[in-house]
């Protein structure tokens, strides 16, 4: 394995992520990505469609730098409603699933920003993989 999780001794458990990661390899550095298509148009307003679809972005940047999602170490997502995302959290989690996969060993952050710089966006997410030597 190319990653491992840290988890300091006492600390509750996170439920979808990792308190940190260490890991070595070749290093690929993905772009805020938001809820648009490749032609940079929006097929919904939708929050989960446009997380989905930044998930699916993130993945589609990942394999020009033949990488995968199991590759991620750190995302960070940009979100203008927090309580929309905390409300949709399963919808959130199960679009998660379907893209990227059941890995949570990825230090995450959440930040609600008041604005992104495209204003259909509801949600901004830029992550960090880290792919093994000889992968």
């Amino acid at each position: 394995m190319s990653k491992q999780v840290l988890q300091p001794a006492g600390w509750a458990q996170p439920r979808g992520y990792a308190n940190g990661v260490a890991a070595s390899g070749r290093q690929v550095f993905v772009a805020g990505q938001i809820g648009w298509n490749e032609n940079c148009e929006f097929d919904s307003d939708d929050f989960i469609a446009q997380v989905r679809q930044a998930l699916l972005n993130i993945r589609a940047v990942l394999v020009e730098a033949d990488a995968a999602p199991e590759h991620i170490v750190r995302m960070t997502w940009y979100l203008i409603d927090k309580r929309e995302y905390i409300a949709r959290g399963r919808e959130v989690g199960q679009a998660y699933r379907e893209v990227l996969g059941r890995d949570y060993g990825i230090a995450m952050s959440a930040v609600q920003v008041s604005a992104l710089m495209e204003d259909r966006a509801k949600v901004e997410i830029e992550v960090t993989a880290v792919v093994p030597h000889g992968a």
